[in-house]
């Protein structure tokens, strides 16, 4: 277990640690809800600034062509590809992970001949990925067949099934699937594999070309600092340009838009996936965010931020062992298995979502998240978690435990937001 002296001789040895620079974290406040929410990069508001005074208040209409406006889901889909190991010209940004679900997995099933309608996932995949695919077989006369664990997976990957839809990380307990074996298992049984990356993308090594995948989709907001509300991007795998056809056919999926012709013709390969104007200003933000993960190649890359990410939630599971032996970890130990997230569950006598809100209240924001049972998530983002922040959350993890401070009524009243 790390002692604080020794957690920041740590951080005064990591060579990520220059990176935390880069981005406005309050005083006093040890953030740990990356995993939701990304920190705000200290650039992106002089970038959004400038593309709102000079880009757009100067420019007006003709920003489209001189600022790239136009061009900026190609051009950050490219600058976004080699963090989820995709070539340039593969991926594209814009739209809602929701949105851009439906399009692949319609596509999806599109593609496959029509005795097979079956969407494979997992009981505890995000809801609003279970909702997207619920909607889309209905419409296609399929039907969703949920796991009730990982290892229950392969069994139903059949004869009926056209598409495995994973989230790579499970947004409650972390857990990474093995993105390439269960890859191969759908391909041996005929379906295609569809990636959510929501909770992967920026913290965690990605390699959709290696694993041979077919259709990837996932948010900017979390570990990619995008901020809230910011687009989307989705991925499909080159060998099935020309066969996909995703169904929200807006205009700027066209394959010639400014001809302003009648008859929808689709675009070549992912530019088909766009639909209507890019959301300028939000991607702006994106952009920025973007040139921190430009510095963190130059300081190691992927393999350094998973190597940071590892230790983090390693020393934050030992110190839990150790200072919590009430409580119940809900992620992998194995490394191997476990994102960039760690969440533990507490006794069923005491609420978990006041034990966050009384975290929270002194400085160490995580999240909650209900179910069976309950969950407090804590998220590490490699750019700017420090080791030290690790030690000083479980220090008040605990006192808020022993104190039962949690039982105060201010503490016990739900937000529209848990």
């Amino acid at each position: 277990m790390t002692s604080r002296e020794q957690a920041l001789a740590l951080d005064a040895l990591d060579p990520l640690g220059t990176l935390r620079e880069h981005f406005a974290l309050p005083p006093g406040v040890i953030y740990l809800d990356g995993n939701s929410l990304g920190a705000l990069p200290k650039a992106t508001p002089a970038r959004l600034a400038r593309a709102v005074q000079q880009e757009w208040g100067d420019g007006l209409i003709a920003s489209w062509n001189n600022a790239g406006w136009i061009n900026m889901p190609r051009r950050l889909g490219d600058r976004l590809a080699p963090w989820i190991g995709a070539q340039p010209g593969e991926v594209l940004v814009g739209d809602s992970t929701s949105i851009n679900l439906y399009k692949v997995l319609h596509a999806a099933l599109q593609m496959q001949p029509p005795g097979r309608r079956v969407v494979v996932s997992e009981r505890s995949n995000f809801p609003t990925d279970l909702y997207i695919a619920q909607s889309v077989v209905s419409d296609h006369g399929g039907e969703l067949v949920l796991a009730d664990a990982p290892e229950d997976i392969p069994a139903l990957l059949d004869a009926r099934c056209a598409v495995l839809m994973l989230t790579h990380v499970n947004y409650r307990s972390g857990r990474m699937h093995d993105m390439a074996a269960l890859t191969r298992l759908a391909h041996e049984a005929g379906a295609l594999a569809l990636w959510d990356l929501c909770h992967s993308a920026g913290a965690v090594p990605v390699d959709l070309r290696g694993a041979d995948a077919d259709f990837a989709i996932g948010c900017s907001y979390k570990y990619l600092n995008g901020g809230p509300g910011a687009p989307a991007f989705v991925w499909m795998h080159p060998s099935h340009a020309g066969r996909a056809r995703q169904p929200l056919t807006g205009w700027l999926g066209h394959a010639a838009p400014f001809e302003f012709g009648t008859h929808y013709r689709p675009a070549d390969g992912i530019q088909q996936f766009q639909c209507g104007t890019p959301a300028v200003l939000a991607m702006t933000a994106l952009d920025a965010s973007l040139d921190v993960f430009d510095l963190a190649r130059k300081l190691g890359g992927m393999a350094a931020l998973r190597a940071k990410s590892l230790a983090l939630t390693e020393a934050f599971i030992a110190a839990v062992d150790t200072h919590v032996p009430s409580a119940s970890l809900q992620s992998p130990r194995e490394a191997a298995l476990r994102g960039s997230q760690v969440s533990i569950a507490l006794p069923a006598e005491v609420d978990g979502y006041a034990v966050m809100q009384a975290l929270i209240s002194r400085g160490v924001v995580g999240d909650f998240r209900a179910g069976e049972p309950g969950l407090l998530r804590f998220g590490f983002t490699p750019l700017y978690t420090r080791h030290v922040d690790v030690v000083d959350a479980v220090a008040l993890l605990v006192d808020v435990l022993a104190t039962e401070s949690w039982r105060t009524p201010e503490f016990q009243r739900r937000s529209a937001v848990t």
